[in-house]
């Protein structure tokens, strides 16, 4: 949709409001900075995320946590090594500023003490707006996006969304979907009239736990 800006929290939490999203035009998220705007555009309403009955079975496995590890998630995301790397030490840093004003969060997954996996994403209202994903060990980044989705329905607080940008195969399995512009924005906008969980309403500094049975 356009190109150039910065990555200042006052820049990145207006262009979410916007149903914008920032990423690098060049080779592994390199500069120029492109704000993005995919058509059609992947979302997951959390009442309709699927959990299948393999995954049901290694959630039992591991322990879910919010905010603990926000640097750390972001640097799994951003392992070089894994195919369509695009996030930069200014990414991962402007991400890390958001997340030190309260703006963004990490869903982490543990195994025996170790993080397995998780993601991280920014939080509007409503509206989670999910950047990026890994795990280390398998299911792990199913299991964070299951408790995502959870976390975002415990209170019975309607209208929620998580924007994941782009459905893909192995997003569909969770009940990632497809819709158009018209209808993300629509959903956009009732996501950010929606007050969000009070996990995510807190400054960051408290450590929060989260067992999703």
């Amino acid at each position: 949709m356009a190109t150039g800006g910065d990555l200042s929290p006052a820049t990145l939490v207006a262009a979410y409001a916007h149903g914008l999203f920032p990423m690098g035009l060049g080779g592994g998220g390199r500069g120029p900075l492109g704000w993005w705007s995919p058509d059609p555009r992947g979302v997951l309403l959390p009442e309709r995320v699927h959990v299948s009955r393999s995954l049901r079975r290694a959630l039992r496995t591991f322990e879910v946590r919010v905010d603990t590890a926000f640097d750390e998630v972001v640097a799994g995301c951003a392992e070089p090594s894994r195919p369509g790397a695009w996030i930069t030490p200014e990414v991962a840093a402007a991400y890390g500023e958001l997340h030190r004003l309260g703006w963004a969060h990490s869903v982490e997954v543990w195994r025996g003490g170790e993080l397995a996996g998780g993601l991280y994403g920014v939080a509007l209202g409503g509206l989670f707006a999910a950047e990026s994903k890994f795990h280390r060990v398998r299911d792990a980044s199913k299991a964070a996006v299951v408790a995502l989705a959870d976390l975002l329905l415990a209170d019975g607080v309607a209208g929620r969304l998580v924007d994941v940008q782009w459905r893909t195969e192995h997003l569909a399995t969770l009940g990632v979907e497809e819709v158009g512009r018209p209808r993300y924005h629509h959903l956009l906008r009732s996501a950010l009239a929606s007050p969000g969980p009070e996990v995510f309403a807190a400054r960051p500094d408290p450590v929060h736990s989260y067992d999703g049975g």
